[in-house]
């Protein structure tokens, strides 16, 4: 009878990875601001199948003493996977963007995804799906409205912790088609130890027609953070 060795076992597949990226800059002298982000990523595998994803973050921003920026939000999605490469999707979530002219935003839906390339260094996802969407505007008026989504993203792996990313969202309200938004995120991740990584992303949000009109279409974000991997 041959005894098993601790190299015989294999250690029992992790079912959680946890993310959180946090980057602050202040400057003074001739201008004055101060910029906060932070952005947590929880992942779960139910089983084989079902996979669970948590994401909150929040952005404030302050110039010369005033408030500049304020943005939190929170996304809960399950995927469900019929193939290696086709799955199907239930999301929901909340978020808050007074400087982008919202108050408040719930919405929920269903969709399905495909993943185009499956690695091991490039990869690319597409996604589809209808959502309900409740929102408030800071002009103290709302609206209720059944809205489309479609997403992709590529990314490509240097090595196994080092990649270059790129998403796309689009969403589309189907009572208004002069309402649509365009949410773009262009961005760098590198390794320092098996736990820490520096992240640099440009992120871009459109809006073709702001509530209220006074709005700007565009607003950008850049950030360089230090994400921590669990």
């Amino acid at each position: 009878m041959r005894w098993k060795s601790a190299g015989d076992v294999k250690p029992p597949e992790k079912k959680w990875k946890d993310e959180g990226e946090l980057s602050y800059v202040k400057t003074s002298g001739n201008s004055k601001t101060a910029n906060l982000a932070a952005k947590n990523q929880v992942k779960y595998q139910f089983t084989e199948k079902v996979l669970g994803t948590w994401k909150l973050g929040a952005i404030l921003g302050e110039n010369e003493g005033v408030k500049s920026a304020e943005n939190y939000f929170t996304d809960l999605k399950v995927d469900y996977l019929f193939t290696e490469r086709f799955y199907s999707l239930a999301n929901a979530g909340w978020l808050k963007n007074k400087f982008a002219g919202i108050d408040r935003r719930l919405y929920g839906g269903a969709g399905a995804g495909y993943k185009f390339l499956i690695g091991p260094v490039n990869f690319l996802v597409g996604e589809l799906g209808l959502n309900y969407v409740s929102d408030k505007y800071i002009d103290e008026t709302g609206k209720n409205y059944l809205g489309g989504r479609a997403f992709g993203k590529y990314t490509y792996a240097f090595t196994e912790k080092n990649n270059f990313s790129q998403s796309v969202e689009y969403l589309y309200d189907f009572s208004d088609s002069e309402k649509y938004e365009v949410n773009s995120e262009t961005a760098l991740k590198s390794a320092l130890t098996g736990y820490l990584s520096m992240k640099a992303a440009y992120v871009v949000n459109y809006k073709h027609k702001p509530i209220p009109s006074t709005l700007k279409n565009t607003d950008t974000t850049t950030t360089v953070s230090l994400v921590v991997n669990f």
